[in-house]
Parts: structure tokens; sequence; C-alpha cells
């Protein structure tokens, strides 16, 4: 796996991530939303969502309804699974669910490919185990 923070951004992966999410959530994805989700302006939202079509990122349509391409799907949900992931882990350790949640938002760029798969190695097992 290699490092998107990289190639992207942490702030680029921190909006696609919301976005992914988002359209789960709501099934839908519109700059309010994510403006609210990650307590931010409208304006900062606008001046993103433009850096994000121009590396094709993301698609807009004339109503302003956001779509992520192939590619800024691939990055977000990897980064997602990054964020669960890490969530999952510091939870193990008793770490409060706001506060893995928090800290994992903070880690989830910056770990190297090789930390990141020997802790989703880790999670999944303990995951398989208690399916059990």
């Amino acid at each position: 796996m290699e490092n998107m923070s990289a190639r992207v951004g942490k702030a680029r992966e921190d909006y696609l991530e919301a976005m992914l999410m988002l359209r789960e959530e709501l099934g839908y994805i519109r700059s309010v939303d994510i403006a609210e989700k990650l307590g931010v302006t409208k304006p900062s939202v606008s001046y993103m969502t433009k850096q994000l079509r121009q590396q094709k990122l993301i698609e807009m349509d004339d109503d302003s309804a956001i779509t992520l391409t192939e590619k800024g799907e691939k990055i977000a949900t990897e980064i997602y699974k990054r964020h669960k992931t890490l969530v999952d882990f510091f939870m193990e350790f008793g770490v409060d669910e706001k506060i893995a949640y928090r800290d994992a938002c903070l880690v989830e760029h910056d770990l190297s490919p090789e930390t990141f798969e020997a802790i989703y190695k880790h999670v999944n097992k303990k995951r398989k185990n208690k399916k059990r």
C-alpha cells in the first residue's frame, strides 16, 4: 500500500473521507454537509472542491451534487479504512470512542504503510476471533 498523503495531501484526504462518510450516511454529498461535518466554512469547502475537481477526484453536476471519481473513491476508501481500523485499535486499549475517533483523525495520514498494515492485521485477527 502506498502512502497516499504524499500524493494528495492531508486536507484533501480529510475532505474525500468526509464525502465518503456523508454518502454512506445521507445517500448524497452536498457542500453544506461537508462544511458541517468538518467544521469549516462554506468558502473553504468551495475552495477545496475546486482543487479536488482539478485533480479529478470529484465531479459536480449542475445542481452542485458531488460525486467521487474512481480515483477519489479509492483514496477515500483507503483513508476511511485506516480511520476505522485505528479507532478499533485505540479502543482495544480502553480509549473512549470519542477520543479514539479524534486521535485516529490525527494519525491516519502519517502512519507508514508498514505500521498501518501491522495494526490492520492485528485488529482483523481480533475481529475474527470475536466472531467465533
